[in-house]
This record gives C-alpha cells, structure tokens and sequence, in this order.
C-alpha cells in the first residue's frame, strides 16, 4: 500500500491505484498551465486529454478517472427531444439559459447513469475511487459536459451561449487541489462561464458561474 497525502486529504492507496494517480497528477500537471487563461475551442480540448469528441449523435463518456475508460452512448430521439424541451425554457434570456443547462446536464446524467454504470458517482474528492469504472474525476466531468453541450449546441438547441473548452486551476503549490471544469460563453457579451459537474454526485445541477469567480475559488 501507499499513502498519499496532498492538500489536507490523505489516502491509502494500491499500486494500481497509486499508478493511476500518477497519470492524473502527471495530467494535472499539464492542466495547471491552462489556468488563469481564457478557454479554447471546445473540440482541441478532447485529443489532449485521452477523451474522443461526439460524432453526431454519440459521444464517448469519460470515467474510471482521466479518461482511462471510454463509453460509447448513442443519444436517442426521445433523449434529444427531452434535452431540447428542458433548454427550451431558457430562451428568454441568458440568466434563464445558464439556469436550464444546469437541469439539462442533470438530467443528462442521470439518463445515461445505468448505461455507463455511474448512476452512483459521487461528488468531490474521491481519490479512493481512483481506477474504478463509473466513478469519474474533473477531467472526466469536464469532458462529458462538454460532449452533451456540444451535441446540443449543434442541433440549434442553445439560444444565448456557445461551447468553449474546458480549463483547469490550481497545482497543490497555490494550495488549491487541481480541477478543471466545462465552460459556455455568453455570445452577446463573451463573459464565459464555469459548468462544473464535479462538486457534486451524479445527476445533481453542476455549479454554474462566472469563470471569473470559478477561478477564485479554493476548492
């Protein structure tokens, strides 16, 4: 066994284990340059970080921690329809739209849970789970929101907000755990905007917020 500590958080951990974390360590690494940086394009993201970007109607879900497995989920029409009448409710205004990608993403995690076998992720740090198929890390939050927010917004279903790629903060060194998050842009205004799926279990609304006041943030 090997105990790892960082941040405030230790943990016992396999040799299995222990090498996946050294990937994602080794990943994060490479994340903390982007920090502090304004998004690029949503697709670059996916070939720099072991992920695969949909293709029409399927993306590929990220979990078991950095992308270290990859599910294909073909989204059915009655998938898509429900995912376009939730976002319908926010065409009024970009305040509305930012309220109903967070009930889409929910409820697009909460769909697929069975198909994946993530129905029972949890939220946070959990490098326990490291390695363990269906649990997923940031950078497989990260991508998997991305993937659905891609879909939808190639099918015309996102009024106020493009898609950017995903952008990390921290390395332990400013005190902060590494995490990266998906993030939209306002198209009236281009203030972008944190979607982040991690803090919280699956099927629960990720956190959205400015990618202003995501940055700020120590956890």
């Amino acid at each position: 066994m090997i105990r790892y500590e960082a941040a405030g958080y230790a943990v016992r951990l396999g040799a299995r284990q222990a090498i996946r974390l050294a990937g994602a360590l080794a990943c994060a690494a490479l994340l903390a340059g982007c920090a502090g940086q304004s998004a690029g394009p949503a697709r670059a993201w996916f070939g720099a970080h072991d992920g695969v970007a949909p293709k029409g109607e399927r993306i590929y879900v990220c979990h078991a921690f950095g992308c270290a497995r990859k599910t294909p989920v073909d989204l059915s029409g009655r998938h898509l329809a429900r995912l376009k009448s939730i976002l319908a409710k926010g065409r009024a205004s970009p305040e509305a739209e930012r309220r109903a990608i967070a009930d889409a993403v929910a409820w697009h995690e909460r769909a697929i849970g069975p198909i994946v076998g993530s129905q029972g992720d949890v939220g946070g740090y959990d490098l326990h789970n490291s390695g363990v198929p269906g649990q997923m890390d940031c950078i497989d939050e990260a991508t998997n929101t991305t993937s659905v927010l891609l879909v939808v917004a190639e099918k015309g279903y996102l009024r106020h907000h493009g898609v950017s790629g995903p952008v990390a903060r921290g390395f332990f060194l400013d005190g902060r755990y590494p995490h990266a998050t998906a993030v939209i842009r306002d198209t009236a205004n281009g203030t972008s905007y944190a979607v982040d799926s991690w803090p919280d279990a699956n099927g629960e609304p990720p956190v959205v917020q400015s990618l202003d006041r995501w940055f700020e943030e120590r956890g």
